[in-house]
């Protein structure tokens, strides 16, 4: 049985402006998903948990408001989700980057509708941080493994005086990825259970180094 706007905002602890700005972006979501692919289609029947809750974690271990790069940001998460609870302040900002046109028109479609605090740069990941020089965090979702995603941070993570910290959904088999990258980086880890997914995690990772030979 669909639950109602009441019991979601009851389970997400949200505000009643955000939770309603999140059940547009959900309509919106769907509307959009019928003529492109911004998730797998077996998903869309779940989208307040698998996505939309999933998401909402990203904005609960990190609330104070800053300036966000989300990598890959595909149909909006964690990014658009972010950038919605945002609107709740006067401050912090959400760059997504996502190099497809038709999925960042939907982006835009998306944080204008919401009213949401982001913008949308349909560029690679590569080019991001040219575009976009600084950041405090980096959240990416289903983009890449992990040593691939620190490849990516490194302009920001690496940067003197950089405190960016990233926060990167994980499924099953994330210490397999967390084994690859640390023959290649040295950061601190905090692994987070996920409430969505049993086995899965966000990892947060800060003071990100290259290893030296």
């Amino acid at each position: 049985m669909k639950a109602s706007p009441a019991e979601r905002m009851k389970a997400l602890r949200v505000s009643r402006e955000t939770l309603d700005k999140l059940e547009h972006f959900a309509v919106l979501f769907q509307k959009w998903a019928k003529s492109i692919n911004l998730v797998a289609p077996s998903t869309l029947e779940d989208l307040w948990q698998r996505h939309i809750v999933d998401s909402l974690q990203i904005i609960r271990l990190s609330p104070a408001p800053k300036t966000w790069v989300d990598l890959g940001s595909g149909g909006g998460f964690p990014g658009v989700i972010t950038a919605i609870c945002l609107s709740e302040f006067s401050d912090g900002w959400v760059h997504l980057v996502e190099s497809n046109n038709k999925k960042a028109a939907f982006l835009r479609i998306a944080l204008n509708e919401t009213g949401a605090r982001g913008s949308v740069h349909p560029i690679r990941v590569e080019q991001a941080p040219s575009v976009i020089p600084r950041c405090e965090a980096i959240s990416a979702r289903a983009l890449a493994d992990l040593s691939q995603l620190l490849d990516y941070c490194a302009p920001w993570m690496l940067a003197d005086g950089s405190n960016t910290v990233a926060f990167f959904h994980k499924g099953r088999d994330y210490q397999q990825e967390i084994d690859k990258a640390v023959s290649r980086f040295q950061f601190d880890l905090v692994k987070h259970a996920s409430v969505v997914e049993r086995d899965s995690v966000v990892l947060e990772i800060a003071n990100l180094s290259r290893r030296t030979k």
